[in-house]
């Protein structure tokens, strides 16, 4: 269940969070990951999708992800989208997205469909009942550039508590081992920010790149937020 007392405003973008219930985990291994990024692909669209459709795209994504057939895109462009996908990080418990709404109520039927559509894969899976996320996802309006800097840093720097698991409060032991590893965290649009090919099909990147200073700005932000935690500790 999704509630909310305001209604979702089309054009504004919004930091959303959802995680699992309890903080269980969502994303158990590595097909899980897949699945979830396959997810805020294919439900961004107010279409039906034919069963053998969405299986056949499912593994068309994940060779081409994989490397096995080279960078694909799925005709983003050709979607009736509910949302403009600008970035997304995965971890274990939670997920990270930032979204610009393109439709009425598309923020929240991109949620409900994403939130129905992996609960039924994850219970599926394992063999369980019940909810998967909590009764309600967090959002925050992104209210200017500065706000939307930050806010893509936060976001795209999570994965370093994977390593580090109090540098947020505490700080950073190891800089250049933090900022390899979120320069090579798959489960995130961070390494298509830089150019490097990861999930390219599923992010709109060319506002937040302009915002940003391009990819050297995504860098550099990046960077000094990692570099500024590390200097708690020297």
């Amino acid at each position: 269940m999704i509630l909310r007392q305001e209604p979702f405003t089309n054009e504004e973008i919004y930091h959303i969070i959802n995680r699992g219930i309890d903080d269980n985990l969502i994303f158990k291994d590595t097909n899980d990951y897949y699945r979830g990024i396959f997810s805020i692909y294919e439900f961004n669209t107010i279409d039906l999708i034919k069963i053998r459709e969405r299986r056949r795209q499912r593994e068309v994504f994940k060779k081409a992800c994989t490397g096995k057939t080279g960078e694909i895109i799925i005709e983003p462009d050709k979607r009736n989208k509910l949302v403009e996908v600008l970035a997304f990080c995965l971890m274990p418990n939670h997920f990270h997205l930032l979204l610009r709404q393109l439709k009425d109520n598309g923020v929240t039927d991109f949620m409900r469909k994403v939130g129905t559509g992996y609960s039924g894969y994850f219970n599926r899976k394992y063999e369980r009942k019940g909810h998967v996320f909590q009764n309600k996802f967090i959002d925050v309006r992104i209210k200017g550039d500065d706000q939307l800097k930050n806010i893509f840093v936060y976001v795209h720097t999570n994965p370093i508590a994977i390593i580090e698991s109090s540098w947020k409060e505490g700080g950073i032991e190891n800089l250049s081992k933090a900022k390899n590893f979120v320069e090579n965290y798959k489960w995130s649009s961070y390494p298509d920010y830089l150019g490097n090919g990861n999930f390219p099909s599923v992010t709109q990147r060319d506002f937040i790149l302009e915002v940003m200073g391009g990819r050297d700005g995504c860098k550099n932000f990046v960077d000094n937020w990692v570099e500024h935690k590390a200097e708690i500790l020297a």
